[in-house]
């Protein structure tokens, strides 16, 4: 007997039932980033596999470990997007948008790639609202895009959410912050798991992130970032606190946040919900203002985030906030033999042109497999057709949930829903 085919490992099936929360999320992130006049942009789900190279860093985990590659018939290596900022960049530059008003303000709810364990929270193929802003090198900009992801977690009803903010300083001062880092885990190398001891020489911020139990005790005396900033990067962040204080938004200042991507500078932040395991990230973000000119374009500032919607469905349920009204038909019609079939899918056709959800029996049931079927899909009203109803041109309207009924005029049947409601 041949294998039984499934899906991939990390990809999920997502039925009716739970799409109509998707689309809630959906929604509700379009509304508010059109608030804060956020455009919506759609790129390629797969790219040159140079990119990603360029621009998310050749040494993250992402492109080392993570990343989806394919090979075309002209020999082309491309890659399916492990994320949506660098996709974003290359849309910009190649389409010549620098030249438009600033700032450049787009959103997007996309599918990414990354091949990672799977958990809960985190899965191989995965989907993010983000949001991208660039030409405002303010801590201003700063403020916004952080309120943005601020009001949409707010406004779904997710409860326990906290706001994690840190500096990592910009070219200028990093270098300083770095050699700090590689002196102070060099002491402790031996203890360090094997990736770390990699990450030492290619890139000792992430040192800070790692998940070993071992690894992170010994992060915990390392040095801080913004100990080491720059007097430029030390008035962004200062100003950044006075702006989030302004608006409302709480905080906490978390040096251990460095963010997983090369590209970023300055303020990063993360927002944590208690209670969805050990994946409690729900968005992600920060500054990359050299990332434009990294893959060739002209030196804009840019800042955004990713927000996991797996995620943020976890903390919505944790939150008793994920249940959605199924969408039940507003009328169920019983035909019995074939001239009644005719009329009930008139009948149907027209109520669904008005908009209003009907359904018929397609399936030749019997009268009382369809009144079962009926109560099964929740409508709120049924409508039973035979010989004598076309007839009679008339028959008996029955209200479900209060269990009345009253005879209509057949020909009638969108009037006599309206006045029902």
């Amino acid at each position: 007997m041949a294998n039984k085919i499934q899906k991939p490992r990390g990809t999920m099936d997502i039925f009716p039932e739970d799409v109509a929360l998707w689309h809630k999320i959906e929604e509700k992130a379009r509304d508010v980033a059109s608030r804060f006049g956020f455009g919506e942009i759609r790129t390629p789900t797969f790219e040159d596999l140079a990119l990603f190279k360029r621009g998310v860093g050749e040494v993250t985990d992402v492109v080392q470990k993570e990343m989806y590659t394919l090979t075309d018939k002209e020999n082309r290596v491309f890659a399916l997007r492990p994320e949506g900022t660098a996709s974003v960049v290359r849309a910009i530059i190649e389409n010549g948008k620098t030249s438009d008003a600033m700032p450049l303000k787009y959103y997007y709810l996309i599918n990414c790639f990354r091949y990672e364990k799977p958990q809960a929270g985190r899965s191989r193929e995965f989907f993010q609202f983000g949001t991208e802003m660039f030409g405002a090198a303010s801590p201003a900009a700063d403020a916004t895009v952080i309120s943005l992801a601020h009001t949409l977690l707010k406004e779904l009803g997710i409860k326990g959410v906290k706001l994690h903010i840190n500096s990592i300083g910009c070219p200028e001062c990093r270098p300083n912050y770095r050699q700090a880092l590689v002196d102070y885990f060099s002491e402790n190398e031996e203890q360090l798991c094997d990736t770390c001891k990699e990450r030492l020489k290619t890139n000792p911020l992430r040192v800070l992130d790692c998940k070993s139990p071992v690894c992170s005790e010994i992060a915990k005396g390392a040095p801080n970032t913004i100990d080491y900033l720059c007097p430029e990067c030390n008035e962004h962040f200062e100003s950044l606190k006075k702006y989030l204080d302004a608006m409302g938004i709480d905080y906490t200042v978390d040096t251990r946040i460095v963010r997983g991507l090369d590209y970023y500078t300055k303020t990063v932040f993360e927002f944590i919900c208690d209670g969805i395991g050990a994946q409690s990230t729900v968005c992600g973000g920060g500054r990359y203002d050299g990332l434009m000119k990294q893959l060739d374009g002209p030196a804009l500032p840019g800042i955004g985030f990713g927000m996991g919607l797996t995620r943020v469905i976890l903390a919505m349920k944790e939150s008793g906030c994920a249940d959605i009204p199924q969408n039940n038909p507003v009328l169920y019609i019983a035909p019995l033999g074939n001239e009644a079939v005719s009329k009930a899918l008139s009948i149907v056709a027209q109520l669904r042109d008005k908009g209003i959800y009907a359904e018929c029996d397609i399936c030749a049931r019997s009268l009382k497999a369809q009144m079962k079927y009926a109560d099964k899909i929740g409508a709120d009203y049924t409508l039973i057709i035979g010989d004598s109803e076309l007839e009679n041109g008339r028959a008996q309207l029955k209200n479900m949930k209060k269990s009345e009924q009253r005879e209509i005029e057949i020909d009638n049947i969108y009037n006599a829903l309206t006045e029902e409601n």
